[in-house]
């Protein structure tokens, strides 16, 4: 996006909603809590639109790309984890269908409670609902769930959550069920009764069992890496057909019984997810809602260029959604290679960096809020620190000094990779680092390949633009994910894309994960991402809010915050079922 544009946007905000144009003149908007506030861009932050939704008929899906995984064991992308738990599998442990800050509470799914802890929470127990059935009527077992735990760590179902590997005793090198070959410290004394033995106490084991890896997957069903074309329901809905890049159905499972489930509404009868539009077709068709585009949601964000296309309209604005992903954009750099292994040359990153032009590539401040730190505010009590103290639009002279420091006086060049998605913000990223003598070739990945291309640790570039969403609200679901070089895999690594090994901060790491003062380990976490940030293994660049225009005919529909804003599937649905179609 072009000064002009953005120019063109401000004008716009600030004549409607009394908006400046930070993002545009290169001053700092404010930092904001989990919602960041009530966002002045659209009317219903924290809140459901449309009304309640009427059971039946057909919502679609618009989507620019194909899903990263539906395989439980293997799904761990924020907007893929909301599609797959909410409407294809269940987990021990669940989310609750409410808006804003309600949206994060624990609640359960499968199991009876939250789970009993025992042995100084070394040891959890949970009991499983009776009734809960899998498409063909087939009870789901507690033995189901174990071995999808298990089947996470087999090398061939790579980008899983990582927490069984982190915490179940006797994990280390285990590769999976195959030869027979199962954990010791996940048993199953019934079919109603799983207890898992953890390595260390871990008092925040419940919310870790809302990930997919703790969802059912029967043995018998199981197809290894196939399994992701088609996974085996026990939510309210089952795989009609999928054909993977341009159409996935999703019809009722009329096993599923709502008696067991007080989370998922299944409003409408059928999903129609329609993969390969493009962005600004998605946008243009939503913002129109025509025909059936009415009975229509977005996959991914409204695109920042479509901005000025909304917020003029009243009308479009009443469908408009738009909470904060409380996810943290980061410019990660490779720090087992030159020359980002020298920490000079990552602080010259830091400094060159104009984050007032990525801000405005993104769309400005009704989108967006700039990041000073790598946890997101609401890990900090709503406001972000300031240890840097660097310039919003960047410090380009100290970044050449510290260029010259290291031995680079000319500079250098590099590859970074982003989503397609991101291609104007890593241009904003390319021009800016390049007034230092930083030359960025830019590679883009269509998204749905973006994770395992960038999770090749031995072929990927050495920068990459990526985020990081908190699981839940602690500093043990962020820092240890993204920095903790312990758990770095050669393929399919997830979290710690600079590669970053130091022994100081996964020694404090360790020494906070054993705190029992839930306060103290809070603070602990707040310090020590002030520390790494000094490190400079990655530049933390924006939280961005997840903008969404909804289509005239839904209803029950509002930005979950435990899901980065996206769309709350379990209880979204039509106005009118009758004008629906497919």
């Amino acid at each position: 996006m072009n000064k002009r544009t953005c120019t063109a946007i401000a004008a716009v905000l600030t004549a409607t909603f009394a908006l400046g144009a930070a993002g545009c003149s290169g001053g700092k908007p404010a930092a904001g809590g989990k919602n960041g506030g009530k966002n002045p861009a659209a009317a219903n932050v924290g809140a459901s639109i449309g009304g309640t939704p009427v059971k039946g008929g057909t919502l679609t899906v618009l989507s620019n790309q194909d899903f990263t995984h539906l395989d439980p064991a293997r799904n761990w992308v924020m907007s893929d984890m909301d599609f797959g738990t909410r409407l294809l599998y269940r987990t021990l442990v669940t989310y609750k269908a409410a808006p804003g800050t309600q949206g994060g509470q624990l609640v359960p799914d499968l199991a009876t409670d939250l789970g009993t802890p025992s042995n100084g929470a070394k040891t959890w127990t949970f009991h499983l609902k009776q009734g809960v059935k899998y498409e063909d009527g087939s009870p789901v077992t507690a033995q189901d769930v174990k071995y999808n735990v298990e089947r996470s760590f087999s090398p061939d179902l790579p980008g899983g959550s990582d927490y069984a590997a982190r915490y179940l005793a006797g994990a280390d090198g285990y590769q999976g069920p195959a030869q027979g070959k199962h954990l010791d410290s996940v048993q199953t004394p019934d079919d109603h009764t799983i207890v898992f033995e953890l390595r260390k106490p871990f008092a925040e084991f419940p919310n870790a069992t809302v990930m997919p890896t703790f969802a059912p997957v029967p043995q018998s069903q199981d197809k290894g890496p196939q399994f992701d074309n088609r996974p085996f329901s026990s939510g309210p809905y089952k795989v009609d057909s999928y054909d993977r890049g341009k159409k996935l159905v999703l019809v009722r499972n009329d096993k599923w019984d709502p008696k067991t489930d007080e989370v998922r509404k299944a409003y409408p009868d059928k999903l129609v997810v329609v993969m390969g539009l493009k962005a600004n077709q998605i946008d243009d068709r939503m913002i129109a809602s025509q025909g059936a585009d009415a009975s229509a949601v977005p996959w991914f964000a409204l695109r920042p260029e479509s901005a000025a296309k909304v917020l003029p309209s009243a009308e479009v604005r009443s469908r408009l959604l738009a909470e904060s992903q409380n996810c943290t954009d980061m410019v990660q750099m490779h720090t087992g290679r030159a020359p980002f292994d020298d920490v000079k040359v990552r602080q010259a990153v830091q400094y060159a960096l104009d984050k007032d032009a990525v801000l405005t590539a993104s769309g400005g401040p009704a989108f967006n809020d700039l990041s000073t730190s790598y946890m997101p505010a609401s890990l900090f009590g709503g406001k972000q620190p300031d240890t840097l103290k660097i310039s919003a639009s960047g410090d380009v002279e100290k970044a050449k000094q510290l260029l010259k420091e290291a031995g680079k006086p000319d500079g250098f060049s590099t590859r970074i990779t982003v989503s397609a998605g991101d291609k104007g913000r890593a241009e904003a990223i390319q021009q800016s680092l390049g007034k230092a003598g930083i030359k960025v070739t830019i590679e883009t990945v269509d998204p749905s390949a973006f994770y395992a291309t960038i999770g090749d640790t031995k072929n990927r570039t050495d920068m990459v633009y990526t985020g990081w969403c908190p699981d839940y609200p602690s500093g043990s679901t962020f820092l240890p994910f993204v920095f903790d070089g312990r758990y770095i895999k050669e393929k399919g690594n997830s979290g710690n894309h600079s590669l970053f090994r130091d022994e100081a901060t996964m020694k404090r790491m360790d020494e906070i994960a054993a705190m029992t003062d839930t306060k103290q380990a809070a603070q602990a976490w707040q310090q020590l991402d002030g520390d790494i940030l000094a490190k400079a293994p990655t530049v933390p660049v924006l939280t961005r809010r997840w903008p969404l225009v909804l289509g005239t005919n839904i209803a029950g529909a509002y930005g979950h915050n435990s899901f980065g804003g996206q769309l709350d599937y379990a209880t979204v649905g039509l106005k009118d079922p009758a004008k629906s179609q497919g």
